[in-house]
């Protein structure tokens, strides 16, 4: 994999848990600039590193963001969708699960994460990542047959 790609995956990752462009950025950048200062080579098995250290930098930002103050979504910023009811419909049904749940997801089926390295960014085993995983497709099935 090449650092082009890991940069992306990394920020589309950020970008799902903080919803704002601007700040999934600077979590990118700081992710890399963190990685690079520790490492200074870049791998392909390195990607578990990097979603720890983006992951980290996520929840940093939700402390850092007063209670009061919500992460507001980037709207002009959202890639446009052919079917938009259909999208309300699926975000809807996403923003119904926990995070866990939704970081699960993503990592797997929008970044195509490998099993293994969910498993190492997690710390889970692979058992209880395809539990989750069947359990996290088994709500989002059920709350998209609620919100139809």
């Amino acid at each position: 994999m090449d650092l082009e790609k890991a940069y992306d995956k990394i920020y589309r990752y950020a970008y799902f848990r903080v919803k704002n462009v601007t700040v999934a950025e600077d979590i990118t950048q700081e992710t890399f600039l963190r990685f690079f200062g520790k490492s200074g080579t870049f791998h392909e098995n390195d990607m578990k590193y990097l979603y720890t250290i983006a992951r980290n930098l996520c929840i940093d930002e939700y402390r850092r963001v007063k209670p009061d103050e919500p992460l507001e979504e980037d709207a002009e910023n959202v890639p446009s969708v052919d079917f938009p009811e259909e999208s309300i419909i699926v975000r809807d049904a996403l923003e119904k699960l926990t995070d866990e749940d939704r970081e699960i997801l993503l990592l797997r089926y929008v970044n195509e994460e490998p099993v293994g390295t969910i498993c190492r960014a997690l710390g889970i085993s692979r058992f209880a990542l395809y539990r989750k995983i069947k359990n996290a497709e088994e709500e989002l099935k059920k709350n998209l047959k609620e919100d139809e």
